[in-house]
């Protein structure tokens, strides 16, 4: 496109169209968007590229007229600014489609897709990256990531370089174009980090999911490679029949990148890798969890056979600094730790509550849920999701968010999963918003506690209410001694 259009993005504040929407500013187009609800980090993010947010959705958002518009996946029929956009023929397209055709075309894409760890992983590929170019220029990488990265205070970066780093997500892509984002990536090289049920509004079931992943691998050409996690029989099954080069990672000794010596104490994670049976590296990584351990082996396997020095990995590793909620410490009051995770699925609850007791482990732990992505409000989960939040101390549950969308026999009815906690020897509860958890944890919480709040969404605001009530709290106890 000739750079001085004005573009408009419904639904502009998902993370990759927030994204896309700084990108196509930086080509010199005036770029505005809409969206029912704006929320951090995105919306700081907009706020700070001067890009402005309308709320709620109307038509006279898209006056005076766009020449084109860039429809969300999270945007169906029935949107009022849709509707208009097809009554007016005013030109559409989706994210991806853009992505490809605007940014893409001609440039090394390196694509990061699984269930689990695409943005981190993605984040720490990109700071390994831009850690290499210090010494060669053409490895200063663009990329887009679903998430802040705290490195680079931002989830994108255009360049004139070559290497374009993404983290493709397996969601579809718009209401018109059903399949995942990720097919419109066409990789030159890629990781799979996972392959797990999720998206249980899209996806009919584990064999569905699997399938776009296989057609993802069937994008890589022969001079490719796919680095693929060693520990998931669905991941092996994804990968029998790339046409690239499969190189897999993690800590079974037959994998070309193995992972030993694994070892977490308060502030690092270490552990050494080897490459084809020769000593790679030792790597730390200024973050807890074994996922996380797995994640950046994920990223320098990558990174190392794109022709990224071991020294530019080990340095960027160490000096890695997450994500924006991702065990992001959002608050410490009263001696009481808030930490804001992205955990939506019963793994990746698993993993962060697991990662918090390396982390703390001599901590009373809180797990407080949000069932908000389209798979957690469903039932589907339900074992999973108790054997997940059992490795907490206390439970607090939030009503399923939206509920009345999903049908009764499909709901997730979160009394049973704080039944069958409270069965288990978990002290569990179920609260039916933020105000009323903040309620419950402004009373009950204590110095030492840590407090994992878990959310896709803003959770109503729970990460600024509940720091002030904590305070509040701490004040009245000192003016009534």
């Amino acid at each position: 496109m000739q750079s001085g259009r004005h573009i408009h993005l419904i639904g502009i504040c998902g993370t990759a169209m927030a994204s896309l929407a700084g990108m196509l500013q930086l080509q010199g187009h005036r770029v505005t968007g809409s969206d029912a609800a704006a929320y951090p980090p995105m919306s700081d993010q907009l706020v700070g590229l001067g890009i402005p947010v309308l709320e709620p959705y109307a038509e006279a958002n898209l006056r005076p007229r766009p020449d084109l518009v860039v429809v969300g996946n999270a945007i169906s029929r029935g949107n009022v600014e849709l509707e208009y956009v097809l009554d007016e023929r005013i030109p559409f397209s989706s994210m991806a489609a853009i992505l490809h055709d605007e940014f893409l075309m001609g440039r090394e894409s390196l694509v990061v897709a699984g269930t689990h760890g695409k943005t981190t992983t993605t984040s720490m590929l990109a700071w390994i990256y831009e850690v290499a170019s210090r010494e060669n220029a053409a490895l200063a990488p663009s990329f887009l990531i679903g998430g802040v990265a705290e490195n680079f205070g931002t989830s994108f970066k255009v360049r004139a370089t070559k290497p374009f780093l993404i983290e493709g997500d397996e969601y579809d892509t718009a209401f018109f174009d059903k399949g995942p984002k990720f097919l419109h990536y066409f990789p030159d090289a890629a990781i799979l980090t996972h392959a797990e049920f999720d998206h249980a509004d899209i996806y009919k079931d584990l064999d569905a999911v699997k399938t776009a992943f296989k057609r993802f691998v069937n994008l890589i050409p022969r001079r490719g490679r796919i680095v693929a996690f060693d520990g998931s029989v669905n991941v092996s099954e994804c990968v029998a029949k790339a046409f690239c080069g499969v190189e897999r990672y993690g800590f079974d000794p037959a994998s070309y990148w193995h992972v030993s010596e694994l070892m977490h104490d308060a502030t690092e994670t270490r552990w050494t890798v080897t490459r084809g049976g020769e000593h790679f590296a030792e790597l730390s990584l200024p973050m807890a969890g074994e996922h996380n351990a797995l994640n950046a082996t994920a990223a320098a396997a990558l990174a190392a056979g794109q022709g990224v020095l071991v020294e530019a990995i080990v340095e960027a590793l160490a000096t890695f600094r997450s994500v924006k909620r991702r065990l992001e410490v959002r608050a410490q009051v009263g001696g009481v730790t808030i930490v804001d995770d992205f955990a939506h699925h019963p793994t990746a609850i698993r993993e962060t509550l697991r990662a918090l007791r390396e982390r703390y482990p001599e901590s009373r732990l809180w797990a407080v849920l949000e069932p908000r992505s389209n798979t957690l409000r469903r039932n589907v989960f339900e074992d999973a999701l108790v054997d997940s939040l059992a490795l907490a101390d206390r439970v607090v549950l939030a009503a399923v968010f939206k509920s009345e969308s999903i049908p009764v026999a499909e709901r997730l009815v979160p009394e049973h999963v704080a039944e069958r906690l409270v069965e288990c020897g978990t002290t569990a509860m179920v609260c039916l918003d933020a105000d009323a958890i903040v309620g419950v944890l402004q009373e009950q919480v204590k110095p030492g506690d840590i407090v994992a709040i878990m959310s896709n969404g803003g959770f109503g605001g729970i990460y600024e209410k509940l720091p002030r009530a904590i305070e509040a709290q701490i004040g009245s106890a000192a003016a009534r001694i």
